[in-house]
């Protein structure tokens, strides 16, 4: 029966998305004005926050994934890794590269390990839901400063949210198996009486060497390829902000924010954050709908991270579902750190005083390059504390074997 119920399924997909195109472009030819404005609406938020928020992290993992540095950091955090998450070392790194570049960065991370074979295409999911954040400049700079006219709010949103994603990740990969042993921790158990800087340089010089590609092919396929997934990112901005407004118009009785939160983000937050004046913090539960919010990620972007992980075999139902726990655990730790969130919010008032941002003019768009620098000294930042948590792992293990 389910078979059957797959196959058809299988076979109406091409119809199904054909009569929804159909669908989208007679809804547009009715109401070309609100379309064409929810179209600027979109780019605006995609040239402005997305693409300059994502093009160097992008560029960056795909540089230093050929040049062997992700393996290397891999043989480091591998007894974290396979510990806690049941994925390989070089699934520390995605880790990190999602929760500091946000989506789809870390679908891309996973993209990049299962075209080098690293991980198969099963752990590419798991990795991609698991490294599946949102950009610490949505929540800080968007959110924080912007929308709540508090950036203390945005360091608490942050908390949260990498708390929920993290807790979320731990428990979808709980009931999954270990991996085997890669190439170079195989080496690396071979050959114990090398030190673990040495195997960490020997797998790093093997990725290197598979690789092959020279500095100046590898610097224009890296700026190619992160362009093209940020162009792909921008138009799924700007086709979901068109359906959120057709929607809107269509439906009326629907409230916006939730059409808004359960579509794409960014608008979702602005719809749910919308009236909030200066110094009024959100109840207790309008700041758990928006940090749930914040955790589901909208369909917009998990549709982005799919779409990177095609060749991989991703499949929709279960990637919605981390997507989903990562949400309401967002929204149970919110509510029951409520009140420590709003003390905080509250003692960091005379030190963050004046620094709302309005992301019309330009100071917005300043504030943001200007992110650059914190948003790369948090990523080397959580890898050191990811290394330091591997290094007690494999200590306590170490210590383990000699006691039996």
């Amino acid at each position: 029966m389910n078979i059957n119920i797959a196959r058809i399924a299988k076979k109406s997909a091409p119809f199904l998305s054909g009569g929804l195109a159909m669908l989208l472009a007679a809804a547009i030819i009715s109401s070309p004005e609100q379309s064409f404005n929810a179209s600027l609406q979109g780019l605006k938020l995609w040239w402005t926050l997305v693409f300059p928020a994502l093009m160097p992290f992008l560029m960056l993992s795909e540089m230093l994934s050929a040049s062997g540095f992700v393996h290397a950091i891999g043989v480091l955090l591998e007894p974290l890794t396979k510990l806690v998450f049941r994925l390989p070392g070089s699934a520390g790194w995605t880790l990190a590269l999602g929760m500091t570049s946000g989506f789809p960065g870390g679908a891309q991370g996973a993209a990049q390990l299962y075209r080098q074979g690293d991980i198969s295409g099963r752990e590419a999911g798991r990795l991609a839901s698991l490294s599946h954040f949102a950009s610490p400049v949505t929540l800080l700079i968007v959110v924080g400063a912007s929308m709540l006219h508090s950036p203390a709010a945005g360091y608490g949103l942050l908390a949260v949210h990498w708390l929920a994603g993290l807790a979320a990740g731990m428990t979808v990969s709980a009931g999954a198996t270990r991996p085997a042993k890669s190439a170079s921790s195989a080496k690396a158990s071979v050959a114990r009486q090398t030190s673990l800087i040495r195997q960490a340089m020997t797998a790093a010089a093997d990725a290197r060497a598979r690789d092959g590609r020279s500095f100046g092919k590898l610097l224009g396929e890296s700026v190619s390829a992160s362009v093209q997934c940020l162009m792909l990112a921008g138009g799924y901005i700007i086709i979901f902000a068109v359906v959120i407004s057709i929607i809107s118009g269509l439906g009326p009785q629907l409230p916006t924010a939730v059409t808004s939160a359960l579509l794409e983000l960014h608008l979702g937050a602005q719809a749910l954050t919308s009236g909030t004046m200066p110094q009024i913090s959100l109840r207790p539960l309008e700041l758990a709908l928006l940090s749930g919010a914040l955790g589901w990620s909208g369909i917009c972007a998990q549709l982005q991270a799919l779409a990177v992980l095609k060749p991989a075999g991703v499949r929709y139902l279960p990637f919605a579902a981390g997507r989903l726990l990562h949400g309401g655990y967002a929204f149970v730790l919110t509510l029951l750190l409520y009140k420590p969130l709003t003390a905080f919010q509250e003692s960091a008032l005379p030190v963050l005083a004046g620094r709302e941002i309005s992301l019309t003019g330009a100071s917005g768009i300043e504030a943001i390059w200007r992110s650059f620098p914190g948003l790369v000294a948090m990523h080397l930042l959580m890898l050191l504390t990811l290394l330091l948590l591997s290094a007690a792992v494999r200590l306590v293990s170490a210590i383990r074997g000699r006691s039996l």
